[in-house]
Order: C-alpha cells, then structure tokens, then sequence
C-alpha cells in the first residue's frame, strides 16, 4: 500500500503552516483558562452576566445555583455545535490583535503565565437574528469583573441572539471553549492572520474527533478524565503520521555515555567532563523537603542489612570482619561515592555473593594456615586494579548490551530476595521467641505481668509488627492520591510515609511494651578483634607467592562487581526516569574500585552498587508538576538529581554509634516490614510481572498493552516463559554452594537474549524487550496507527486520536 498525501490546502497541511510561523512577543501560545458565561435576566432587575462553566484542562459546570462547582470532566460535544460554531466564525465578525486596557493578580490552580478566554452566550429580546464576534486582544488585558480570576484576557468571544434558542447558544459557547482547550487550535488562535486561518483550525478540530453512536452511551454520564493524555505533536509537525518505521529497530543504551573513545581514560576524562558543571548544583537541588524525606527513609534502609551483613561476616569469619567494620566499610565508601560518582543515586550496598566469597576464602585460609585478612586484601587490590583496567579501556560500553530482558530478569530476583529474606528473617525469629502453646494454670493480677509466670507471644507480636508495618507504609505512600486534606499535604505524609511509620511503629511497640527484638548498633568505635588494626599488610605472614596467587580469584571477583555495579546502575539511568544531568558508567565503576582498594587495605568489607536500594531511592525523589488543571493528572517530571541524600544517609551511618540510645528503640520486625515494603514497591513498573499475569488472563480480560496489539500472545507467552526459566536458574544458583558464579549466570544472560533473534523478529523484540517507557511506545503507536488510517484519504473519516469525544 501507498503512501497517500494529504491533498494540497487542506486543514491539516494549513494548521501545520500556520504553526510554523515565526512568532512574536504577542502571539506566543500561553495555556488559557476559559469561562463560559451566559445573560442571566430575573424578573424586575436588569439582565446580568452569570458565569455557568469553565475549563482549564477539563470542563467544570456550576451546580447549585453557582454555589459550588462540578467535578472536572471530559466535555462532550454535538457534531451540530461544532458546525455552528465553524458558521458562526466563517460568517461572523473576527478582530485580532486589537488594543485594550487594565491590571491585578493571580490564582493557584492555573500555571504561570496563562491568559484567560471569555465566551460571553445569551439570548435578547431586542434581537432579531444573532450576533457574533471573535476578538483577540494584544496584548491581553485584566478586565476586571470579566473573569473569576484576575488574569489577563487574550481572547474573547461573543454569541448574542434573540429568545429561544438559549440551549442552542449555551452548546456553541461550550464548544467555543472547549475547543479552546485543544492544544493545537489554541496554538492556531494565537497566530491566525485572519479568519480563514481559525475555519482551518476549527476544521482540523473536526478531522481528529471520535464519533460516539446515539445509543451505545448515556450522554448525561460525565466521562472521567484520562490518567494520561496522548501528546498532540504529531497534529503539528508535518510528516509525523509517516512514522511506521519506529519500532522497527531496537533500542540500546545509546548515548554519549557508551561511546568507546578509543583512548586511554577517554570514558572517563568524558564522564568528568560531562558532571562537572552539575557538581555544585548537586548540592543545590538537594536543599528540599523532599530529599530530607528520602534521607530519613534510605538511612533506615540501609542501616539495617549493613549491620545484618556484618553480623554474617563475623560468623563466617570468625570476628576478623563484623558490624563495626561492615559501618565503617559503607559510611566511607557510600560517602566517597555520593561526592565523586557520575551517578549519586546509585546506593552501595552489599551482596550474597560477596558473603559466600568470604566464606569460602576463609574456609580456604583456615585449611592453609593462612592469613585470611592479608590474602584478602591482595585479592581486593587485583579486583581494583582490574577494575581500573576496564575503566580505562571504556569496558562499560559494553553495557549497551544490556537490555531489558536481563535488566528486568536481573531486578526480579534481587526484588524476590529482598520479599525472601524479609520472610525468612520474620519466620527465625521463632526459634528465639517460641510460640507458647501450653499455658498451665490461671494467672490473674501481676502474674500476667512482664515479670510473672505468663510470657507474652513475642513471635506474634513480631507479625503484627512486620505486616503492619508494609500495610501503613504502603498506605500512607499512596496517601498522595487520596481525597482528603490540602495538596500539600498529602504530599508531605507521602513523602514521609516510610519515615512516619518507623516512628509510629516504634512508638506502639514501647507503649505496649511487648519485648520485641531491637536494632543493635556497635557502640564503641573499634576493630571487633584485638588482634587486628584498621591496617592491613597484603603479604603480612603469606608467602610472597600468594601475591600472584590472588589474581585468579580476583578475576571472578571483578566480574562479579561489574556486573552488579553496571546492571544497577543501567537499571537508575533508565530513560523512562527522564535524567537531566547525564550519567557516568566509567566514573562510577572507577570510585566503587578506588574505595575496593581502600577497604581491603583497611580489613573492611567491599561495597558495590544495591539494586533494590538504588531502585528504592529514584522512587523515593521522583518530581511531578506543581500545577495541574483540576482533573488533570500531575506529570512525571523527571528525579530530584542530587548528591545530598546518599551523603547524608553514608556520612549518619558513620555517625550511628553515638546514636545507640535512640536507635535501639527500632524493632526488627519493623526493618523488615520496610524491607518486605521494598522488594514489593520496587516490582512495580517491570513488564516481566504484567506479561507474567497473562498466563491465566482471558484474552477479553488482558490490559490493552502496547505489545498485545503487535505481537502474537503465543510469542508473548514465549518470551515471558523464557525470561520465567532463567530466572528460576538465577535463583537456583543462587541459593546453592555454586552462588559464587552468579555473576557469571547474570553475564550469560546477556547471551541468551542475542541468540533470541533467531526466535523473535526484531520488529516484535522491539516493543518486548527495548528501554522504551510505556507512555511513549503508545504515543509511537498512535503515530503508526494514524499513518495507516491517512491511507485512505477519506476527508469524511473522523476516527483519529481524539481532541474530544462528539456525540450524534
């Protein structure tokens, strides 16, 4: 099939001409706020302007007698309005740009800069036949009494007529100010040279609507506003509807970023380069309430598993490595990151396999006669310079290849270890707090106290702790969108949520007194054994064989913090996060092995980017617009980038043994009710689960995703069934003795996926596995859709993406 053009002259073509002309100081779009008001008359007074509807985005109707204002919907026009109203400009008076005067203020809801549109409807009994006129000021003017809000006026549109046809008028003023609202004809408004140029506006409205059938819908039913309206970019820029090429190709993790220089260095000289006039405002940007919110909620997060990992680490390895170190090892290493790193929402952390690499070396050194701190530290500084070496040959281009099925394999099980060990950790303490099943005797007055014969269940209360804990932090997260209390509000105890629920926990777990397990943090700032320093000789007592001995397994440990490193921080930079400040995958692997170098030296533990945390945070910052039309869905803004948080979480982690006496009030339970909260929040978002939930979905049932509507289900199933089987291997491998070569497992990933194009066409792994967010795939395939109905060429056709919704 041909490509068919649109015919010379014709609405489209003339609005797209029409938007690209050169514009002035007065004829720069403003978003508008439009009010319909309409002649009022009661009997012995004179007739009056009443206002009975407005719109910013959405329509508003005044009910109760203009006492209170309806909830924003979706406006709903007659096909015969919008005739008219096409008559009425054709035919009617039309002034633009004509002078006028006058001042005032501002109001909340409506976005900086906005100028107002005034549709003035009525009928007269001095009138024989209707009178209309389109004005367009310049510049705009306040007129005062003329809107509800003191904004200035850029348009105005009068319809007067004689008696009896008041609803015919009321409908054209609705339609005059909806199709205000449109995006595109208001753009037309502000630049037509005449009247012609708004009849083309008016007509290219037309070409986009959606006829509903009389009697399929209710017409008194007010339709919802949409959580996401498509853009309308496509209505503007010539040649966009031939666009059906868009999925054809994959999309990488392109970019400057990955770029191979083919110098020494050269990523990184780029890196530095590329963040250094963000270093300052890094800063800046984190002076908001928001960040202090994310501070508050990551610092508990990571306390927790930092002083578990180092719990294990002292009993895999006798004490040499334990809590103290494990806090010292991640306040200097997340501190370091936070300042140098190309991309500070990254949080370190540590990893299960780093753990059973510690065992096993330990293991090894106890056999051997030897010592485990000094072949440890030899084995640290080769993973460093190895790391440094692949910093300096741009390795981390290699990232490109990285798509989203190992990303999103990748993401799930560290998520489902996270929901795992949360459980787990829930169900041991069982063993410390056993279920008293067999109370013997009746106990009344103080026996039933703390100090009597009767023991409360601690186990139970734990669960109630745990869960209660993921339900309120789950709840008071969402309470952003509820409808109670001011904006600003919700927005603060959202913010907060995870906080205020530790603080609320803690405060009931003290008042009722039960005694639950508490967070213990090391309170005396020193090595964990005597016969150790914060400095570690590499050779110390090991034969100076063991040297080169250590290369071997540092290469298994350089694999091992790439991967982790470099799939964590593909998964933050992310292009649905919409990032301004760039990236820096070479920077950020060259400070995790400059502190890897640093922290094996110092007996430390290693710490490599956390995925669930890192994830955790990004969330935890994400920006939404300040102003949005009433029934218009706050947009996703981009992350509050910044360096503050993870500087302040690292630098109070540090800080955390002069805090023991108030940190020791924090239940455990508590700690991992967030981190159950986590693992489940941080599954949300990956296409994995929603194509996971297809299985047992009626076909009539599925969601209208973008892939159902271009790929078969079966290879849909195909695809997920494949994504399902490695990650049941990944986490086979990673529960067994063999979790040491995960990092290897994670690598074939990335093989497995490229020898899926002999499976799949690249046209259908386009819209299954690219880094490609959802609401910009639909707005693609609304192009491509679009492209394929212009084929026909039918200038009656009205079935595009629609402005509005008409009636017949």
């Amino acid at each position: 099939m041909g490509l068919c053009l649109l015919p010379p002259g014709s609405p489209s073509q003339r609005v797209q001409f029409i938007l690209r002309t050169k514009e002035d100081e007065q004829h720069v779009p403003h978003r508008l706020f439009s009010e319909l008001d309409e002649i009022c008359v009661k009997e012995g007074q004179d007739a009056e302007w009443k206002e009975t509807a407005r719109w910013l985005k959405f329509e508003e109707d005044a009910e109760d007698g203009g006492e209170r204002w309806s909830k924003p919907y979706v406006g709903t026009l007659s096909l015969h309005s919008l005739s008219e109203l096409r008559s009425c400009i054709s035919n009617g008076t039309v002034l633009l740009d004509v002078c006028a005067n006058t001042i005032e203020e501002f109001m909340k809801k409506i976005p900086t800069g906005a100028e107002a549109s005034n549709v003035l409807v009525g009928e007269l009994d001095f009138l024989h036949q209707p009178i209309m006129a389109f004005v367009r000021l310049s510049p705009a003017v306040l007129l005062s009494g003329m809107t509800e809000v003191p904004i200035p006026t850029r348009f105005l549109f009068v319809l007067l007529g004689p008696e009896g046809k008041g609803h015919q008028y009321h409908e054209i003023g609705r339609s005059m100010a909806t199709i205000m609202t449109d995006e595109v004809f208001r753009d037309v408004a502000y630049k037509a040279k005449n009247g012609a140029d708004l009849v083309a506006g008016v007509d290219e409205f037309l070409d986009q609507v959606t006829v509903l059938p009389p009697g399929e819908w209710d017409p008194s039913i007010r339709i919802e506003p949409p959580k996401n309206v498509p853009s309308q970019e496509k209505r503007k820029m010539p040649g966009a509807l031939d666009d059906s090429a868009s999925h054809s190709t994959l999309e990488k993790h392109g970019g400057p970023e990955l770029q191979r220089t083919g110098r020494l260095f050269g990523g990184l000289t780029l890196d530095v380069k590329r963040k250094a006039p963000w270093f300052w405002s890094d800063f800046r940007d984190g002076l908001s309430l928001q960040c202090l919110a994310s501070f508050l909620f990551l610092y508990c997060a990571c306390m927790s598993p930092v002083i578990t990992f180092g719990g294990l680490l002292g009993e895999a390895t006798n004490g040499h490595i334990s809590a103290m170190e494990s806090l010292l090892g991640a306040s200097m290493a997340g501190v370091v990151y936070s300042l140098f790193a190309g991309q500070p929402l990254t949080i370190l952390g540590s990893t299960g396999p780093v753990l059973v690499f510690e065992k096993i070396l330990y293991k090894f050194c106890k056999e051997y006669t030897l010592s485990y701190l000094s072949l440890r530290a030899c084995i640290g500084l080769w993973t460093a310079f190895l790391c440094i070496v692949l910093v300096a040959t741009d390795a981390s281009c290699l990232v490109c290849y990285v798509t989203r099925f190992t990303e999103e394999a990748f993401a799930s099980l560290i998520c489902i270890i996270f929901i795992y060990e949360a459980l787990e950790k829930l169900s041991h303490l069982r063993d410390t707090y056993p279920v008293h099943t067999h109370s013997k005797g009746e106990f009344q007055g103080p026996a039933c106290g703390r100090d009597g014969p009767y023991t409360p269940d601690v186990f139970f209360w734990c669960c109630i702790l745990f869960f209660a804990t993921f339900a309120l932090s789950s709840f008071l997260k969402k309470f952003k969108t509820s409808r109670y209390f001011p904006t600003r509000v919700r927005s603060t105890v959202s913010d907060f949520a995870v906080f205020l629920t530790i603080v609320i926990m803690a405060l009931l777990d003290f008042v009722v007194g039960i005694p639950s397990p508490k967070l213990h943090v090391p309170h005396a700032f020193k090595p964990t054994r005597d016969d150790r320093g914060w400095f570690i000789n590499p050779i110390g007592p090991n034969p100076w064989w063991t040297v080169l001995a250590a290369l071997v397994p540092a290469l298994l440990c350089t694999i091992l913090i790439f991967m982790d490193q470099q799939i964590s921080a593909v998964i933050v930079n992310r292009k649905e996060h919409k990032l301004k400040k760039g990236c820096g995958y070479h920077l950020d692997l060259f400070m995790v092995a400059v502190m890897l170098g640093v922290c094996s030296v110092m007996g430390l533990p290693w710490f490599v980017a956390a995925t669930v945390l890192s994830i955790t945070h990004v969330n935890s910052l994400k920006v939404e617009s300040d102003c949005s039309a009433p029934g218009e869905q706050p947009k996703f803004l981009g992350i509050r980038e910044q360096r503050v948080t993870g500087l302040l979480i690292f630098a109070l982690m540090g800080c955390s043994v002069f805090f023991t006496s108030v940190l020791k009030f924090i239940p455990m339970p508590v700690l991992y009710g967030i981190f159950l909260y986590m693992g489940v929040s941080s599954l949300r978002g990956i296409q994995f689960f929603d194509r996971l939930k297809l299985f047992w979905m009626p076909a009539k049932h599925q969601p209208d995703f973008i892939y159902l509507r271009h790929v078969p289900l079966r290879k849909v199933h195909f695809f997920t069934a494949i994504q399902l089987i490695c990650l049941v291997l990944l986490w086979t491998i990673k529960v067994s003795r063999a979790a040491i070569i995960f990092p290897l497992m994670v690598l074939a990933l990335v093989f497995v996926r490229k020898a899926m194009d002999l499976c799949f066409s690249k046209r259908e792994l386009s819209f299954l596995d690219d880094l490609m967010p959802e609401r910009k795939k639909k707005l693609d395939d609304g192009r491509n859709e679009a492209g394929e109905e212009e084929e026909p060429c039918s200038a009656a056709s009205l079935a595009f993406s629609p402005p509005s919704a008409l009636p017949l």
